[in-house]
This record gives structure tokens, sequence and C-alpha cells, in this order.
């Protein structure tokens, strides 16, 4: 393993907060691999690039030879994480849960080393519980010590209810430390509270607590809010290559070099055009989760798209015509079957009359109109997203 000196400056590049570092490094002096926990709830079927910047700190701790703990929460996902929640959380079904866990460790291990990564079920210990030692868990910590948390301190304030099951959760997380004997637990600054209950019930075990590594909440592509489908700011890990270039060439360039150290671990070369150095950022990124040759023709067919403005001459994804006849109809049509992106009658109407909607480069402005397709016609929609008639 590499020295002690040498693994430390990786493992706190781009993090927010450390408890401690001090402590990091005594753990890292043993020269013994460490145990690092992440735990996740497989709470929705998809990840996206915000998703993916603890897996990548995690990345890095293997890449030094020490032991990745990934626990897939098919029990605390049933309780359900109420951090930065104004309202309990909807319970999920068995069947969810199971399905959900499947498609986010195949998506997971897009960046981790299935080889080197032990990956654990917290329903595991948590099922087998008697009622009994439920308490005795629960005795462990105080309700003052659960309500200094935010999200619940916040909605008591507004007289929103605060169910008891919500109260467990980080009781229920930070015992996943002790059994994983973790020595290294990652998440969000979100988790902070959550993975220093950890520490504490660690201690009452008599073992060395764990050390807390904070990573940063990541932005969307709007550079202001938490990168969220619901927000439509996302990049999403499973999405198509060329999906994925285009919409990571559409960042600002302040974030381009935040993504680049919470998700690639480096920084941008200061030598580089910054029109060249986010090609590379975004390259490198779909290379990370499609390989090399599928990175390459999306850039390629970028510069063809954007940066020569041939349409004509680039890869699009086909389009048949349905029933809908009128312009408005088509477009969300098209949003929708190909990009998998919801549009209003409203917004494809403002689309439309503010120029964005064209076929081979003439402009439809007339939402009634019903245009006749024609087979290789181009019907571009905005700036990022275009399609061919077939």
């Amino acid at each position: 393993m590499n020295s002690p000196s040498d693994q430390l400056p990786v493992f706190l590049r781009g993090t927010a907060q450390v408890i401690s570092e001090a402590g990091l490094l005594k753990k890292l002096e043993r020269g013994t691999p460490l145990r690092v926990k992440l735990g996740v709830d497989p709470t929705s079927p998809d990840l996206h690039l915000g998703h993916s910047v603890v897996l990548e700190k995690l990345r890095q701790f293997q890449e030094f030879g020490h032991q990745a703990v990934l626990i897939i929460g098919d029990f605390t996902a049933q309780i359900g994480d109420p951090t930065g929640r104004s309202k309990t959380r909807p319970p999920l079904s068995r069947e969810e849960i199971v399905e959900n866990a499947r498609t986010y460790t195949e998506q997971a291990f897009r960046i981790l080393d299935r080889e080197s990564t032990e990956v654990v079920f917290n329903g595991e210990w948590f099922d087998k519980m008697t009622f009994s030692e439920v308490i005795q868990l629960n005795a462990r910590v105080t309700m003052q010590q659960m309500l200094q948390r935010e999200d619940f301190k916040n909605r008591i304030a507004r007289d929103q209810e605060v169910r008891l099951h919500e109260i467990q959760y980080p009781i229920v997380q930070g015992w996943d430390s002790v059994v994983v004997r973790a020595d290294v637990e990652l998440g969000g600054t979100d988790q902070l509270f959550n993975m220093l209950v950890g520490r504490d019930l660690q201690k009452g075990e008599g073992m060395d607590p764990q050390i807390v590594l904070c990573l940063p909440i990541l932005e969307g592509l709007d550079g202001v809010q938490k990168m969220s489908k619901s927000l439509d700011n996302y990049v999403g890990i499973s999405e198509p290559p060329g999906e994925m270039f285009g919409k990571l060439m559409s960042i600002s360039d302040d974030l381009m070099a935040r993504y680049a150290v919470l998700l690639l671990g480096r920084e941008i070369d200061s030598a580089m055009h910054p029109m060249e150095a986010k090609k590379q950022l975004a390259a490198d990124l779909v290379a990370r989760y499609h390989g090399g040759p599928e990175a390459e023709a999306a850039r390629t067919n970028w510069e063809t798209l954007f940066s020569r403005r041939d349409l004509g001459a680039a890869a699009l994804p086909d389009f048949t015509p349905g029933a809908r006849r009128d312009l408005v109809g088509v477009v969300c049509e098209v949003y929708g079957q190909v990009f998998s992106v919801t549009k209003s009658g409203s917004e494809a109407r403002r689309l439309i009359q503010q120029g964005s909607v064209q076929i081979d480069g003439e402009k439809l402005t007339d939402p009634k109109a019903e245009p006749v397709w024609a087979p290789g016609q181009v019907l571009k929609l905005d700036k990022k997203r275009s399609v061919r008639i077939a």
C-alpha cells in the first residue's frame, strides 16, 4: 500500500468535512486495509451523477487497497430516510425495494470494482432482531439527541408531524456501522448527523469510532439546485452516451471545475482552453460509464451537431410520427417517447412560438400547424435535442 502521507491528500480532496483528519491518518498508519462503509437506500431505480460523488470516493479507497463495504438498505428503505424531508416519505413495497436494489448495484459497479466490494443488505441483521433487542438499541440514544436533527426541529416548529419510525432512522444507520465494523463512513453533508450517531454507537460497543467523510452535495446542470431527476437538472449514469455528453457540455465553466474534482478526482488543466477542457471532462465521464469508443463517438457527434452545425450528417435518434398531427402534440410526443422528458402542452407551445422548433432548419412557429412529415427530415426541438423522421 502507498504510504499514509500519500493516501491522505487523495482521500481529503473534494471533501466538505472530515471527523477527523488526525484520526484518519492514525488509522492509515496501521498499515492494514480499512473497512470503508457506504450505505445506500434503494428508493429509486436509477442513479445520476449526484449519487456518484460518494461512489467515486469509495472507488479511491479501493484503488489504495482498502475494503469497500456497500450496504444496501433494504431494511432502512422501508423506514425512509427523513434527511431533507419536510414530510414523511411514502413507504415502498418489498418488491419495489428488491428491484431498485438490483438496478442500483448494477449501475454502482460501473464505478466500483465489483470483485473487491463487499455487498451486504442490512435486512440480514435487522429482520432477525426481536422487539426486546430493538428496545435495547433505542436505549442507547436519547430523544433530545434525536431531536437535534434540523429536519425534525424544523418540522416540529412548523407544527408538522414527525412519526416515531422516522426517529429510528439515524439509530439503525448507526448500528450498521457497528455490525460491519466500519473504520470509515462516507456520505453527503446531509448525512453528518446519522454518521455521528454511528460513532457514538461504536464507542458504546468499545470500538474505535469510524472516521466520517462528508462529501458535498452536487449541483445540477443549472449550477444552483441539488442535482435531481424531479428538477430535470440531472445527468443519469445509464443515459445514452450522446445525451450524457450533450448535457455536460451545457454546464458553466465554474461548475466544470467542481465536477472534475468531485466526479473524477482531478483538477481542470488551467492551460487548456475552457471549451476544450469541457469536452475532455464530458468525454472522460462518458468513458467512465460507457467506455472510450462510445465517448469518442459522442464527442464527434456533438461537434458535428454544434461546432459544425451539420444536423444532416449527425447521428440522431429516429422518430416515427404517431396519430397526433398538431405540432404541439408531436413535440410532446417526441420529448416523451425519445427523450423520456415530460412536456406540457403549454411548454411545447412556448418552444414553438419562440422559434426553437425547426424542421430541416426552418422555424415552425404556429402551434396549430399540422406539418406533413417525410422520412429523413430533421426535427429540432431545442438547443440540445433533435430527431430524424423515420
